[in-house]
């Protein structure tokens, strides 16, 4: 199953909650005609500029990873009896914030960002802090939880670009009033001719 976040009004109106016209974030597509941006950069950013859509499959690790909290971008902190997966704009606001001081902090260490750059970057944070002993066993645990049976790390291709246009999404959220729908789509098959 694959995840796209929808921008939605806020609050909803009625059972349902309105989708946001593309056009609040058209301007998404002038970063596709920069010079030397990366084409994931491009897709993502086209993606948002047409839909005020993200597929948010790919980021949910890394963006788990840095906020250190468990499917953030599935919104899954809310309780049972409400079903709604929805981001509110304040959310928006968290999720904007840590993205945006993590690639701060990574584009002093490379515009790349791997799992090793990643771990790299989050041991240095935490290991200024008070309990950073206690974070960095965390960190840890969370980094072996993400390699696969035999050890090996996840294959993260994002650049800190990506990950800007990723945050500048959620900001316009945030600062627009916007939630962020978690829509769980089915994984799409090739055709068969």
């Amino acid at each position: 199953m694959g995840l796209d976040n929808v921008v939605v009004n806020w609050p909803r109106t009625g059972r349902f909650y309105e989708p946001v016209a593309p056009a609040e974030f058209v301007d998404f597509g002038e970063i596709v005609d920069m010079p030397q941006i990366s084409a994931p950069t491009a897709a993502l950013a086209e993606l948002i500029a047409k839909t005020g859509t993200v597929r948010a499959t790919a980021y949910t690790e890394l963006v788990d990873l840095i906020l250190g909290l468990e499917n953030v971008l599935y919104a899954t902190e809310n309780s049972e009896e409400d079903e709604d997966p929805v981001i509110d704009p304040d959310g928006c606001g968290w999720i904007a914030d840590g993205v945006e001081r993590f690639v701060a902090r990574h584009r002093v260490v490379d515009e790349a960002v791997t799992f090793e750059t990643v771990s790299a970057v989050l041991r240095a944070l935490l290991g200024d802090g008070r309990l950073a002993e206690q974070q960095l066993r965390w960190l840890d645990s969370r980094l072996d939880r993400l390699r696969d049976d035999s050890g090996a790390p996840p294959q993260w291709t994002f650049t800190c670009a990506e990950l800007s246009v990723l945050a500048a999404f959620y900001r316009r959220c945030a600062e627009r009033g916007f939630a962020v729908y978690a829509e769980s789509v089915a994984p799409r098959r090739a055709v068969q001719p």
